[in-house]
């Protein structure tokens, strides 16, 4: 079908699919599926829409704003929405994207996923695995043969898919896995010094807050948490295969005290660490 939607350039086409009962009972389902070449000027904005949308935008950019927040969208970029909820996109430049909505019973299981993980708006390393799925599911419809739901679900759950075992480029200024990767580093190399969370924060450029709950998200851990199981790890293998003395353990890891280290290592190994010692050797 033809859009005929005010700053849709001519052209622009999609498809709409009505799911079977068997689609809806067991699979991931194509709703709509296109092409469009947005011209400047256009703008939407919906209460709702009853399914998850996923673009691809291929030129140009666009601004969108989804659960309260606003930003800046460019080409390269994936998009995936929850449309159930309020969202609104336009663009004063014009944009160009592949575009599939769709529903199903792993939908919302994996839109939590995929977006727990890379956020609303991301580039991947590699994005023509996804790229190259939702292409199908268009041409599948462009084509005109008769939608083959079971394969329908598998493109879509491929996507899905490579989302979450892919490499994830932050869309935004800030590269979090690659601020990550500095920062643990970094306490790889400095542990054993005084290691304060507003330094390592400073070194990531960013506010204290927003780098604990970014480094948690990448890593699992809070800084501290961190710190502690480098720590940790290295008193146990210096425990296992040293003749260093418990205090000086104690001083190669970062602690002061040898009592404060000693409380520490039982809490995070269960036992003391003499005891930790024996126990390993024995």
């Amino acid at each position: 079908m033809r859009s005929v939607e005010e700053f849709v350039a001519p052209g622009s086409d999609y498809y709409i699919h009505t799911p079977s009962r068997q689609a809806e009972s067991m699979f991931l389902y194509p709703l709509q599926a296109g092409h469009f070449i947005y011209l400047p000027g256009y703008s939407l904005q919906r209460e709702s829409f009853d399914s998850f949308l996923l673009m691809y935008i291929q030129k140009g950019s666009l601004t969108l704003t989804l659960e309260g927040r606003t930003r800046r969208v460019t080409a390269g970029s994936f998009v995936l929405m929850d449309c159930y909820k309020l969202h609104a996109y336009a663009t004063q430049t014009g944009w160009e994207c592949l575009w599939c909505h769709f529903d199903g019973v792993t939908a919302r299981g994996f839109y939590n996923a995929v977006t727990a993980r890379l956020g609303n708006v991301f580039t991947l390393t590699d994005e023509i695995p996804p790229l190259r799925k939702l292409q199908m599911i268009y041409d599948a419809f462009r084509s005109g043969g008769p939608v083959r739901e079971p394969a329908m679900n598998k493109y879509l759950t491929d996507v899905m898919t490579s989302f979450l075992l892919a490499s994830p480029h932050a869309a935004g200024d800030t590269d979090h896995t690659l601020m990550a990767e500095k920062i643990t580093g970094y306490i790889s190399e400095h542990f054993a010094e005084t290691i304060r969370v507003e330094e390592l924060a400073a070194r990531a450029s960013m506010s204290l807050y927003h780098f604990i709950r970014v480094f948690k998200s990448e890593t699992g851990f809070t800084p501290h948490e961190y710190i502690l199981n480098v720590r940790m790890a290295t008193a146990k293998y210096l425990l296992k295969n040293s003749r260093l003395t418990v205090k000086d353990i104690c001083y190669a890891v970062g602690y002061s005290s040898e009592s404060v280290f000693c409380g520490a290592f039982k809490r995070a190994a269960g036992v003391p660490p003499a005891q930790y010692r024996s126990a390993e050797t024995a």
